[in-house]
């Protein structure tokens, strides 16, 4: 199994950042506009579009607002297994960590979902830290 784990410093206070990422509804407004285009909310899940045109059909998993973690998956034909995880840690002096952990099968699809990775969290750094503090 492919485990994939990104993080990114975060020039904003752990709570607003967290406030975003927790809001399972409004990725495309408040975590990482441009990369997700839309989100709509369907009972359990939500089905992402991505600015390439993508959809994806994310399962939420639950939420622990005291560890400020959010766990979903992807269910999706191309995908054998999809576990994914955002955790914002504070980092003190203002800034916070958001941590993105993603375990998927088959390991071929690794390479892919890192990248996209990579890219939401340009998104996501970039509109995250202009959270007022």
């Amino acid at each position: 199994m492919a485990s994939i784990i990104k993080e990114i410093t975060i020039d904003a206070p752990a709570d607003a950042v967290w406030d975003a990422v927790a809001d399972f509804g409004a990725v495309h407004r408040r975590f990482a506009p441009g990369f997700v285009t839309n989100v709509e909310v369907i009972p359990g899940a939500r089905m992402v579009t991505f600015g390439d045109g993508t959809v994806a059909k994310e399962l939420f998993l639950g939420v622990d607002h005291d560890q400020r973690r959010l766990a979903y998956s992807i269910d999706s034909e191309r995908l054998a297994h999809h576990s994914a995880s955002f955790q914002v840690v504070d980092a003190g002096a203002g800034q916070s960590r958001l941590i993105w952990t993603a375990d998927v099968l088959p390991d071929a699809m690794g390479a892919y979902l890192s990248e996209r990775m990579d890219a939401g969290l340009v998104s996501a750094g970039a509109t995250l830290g202009r959270v007022p503090a």
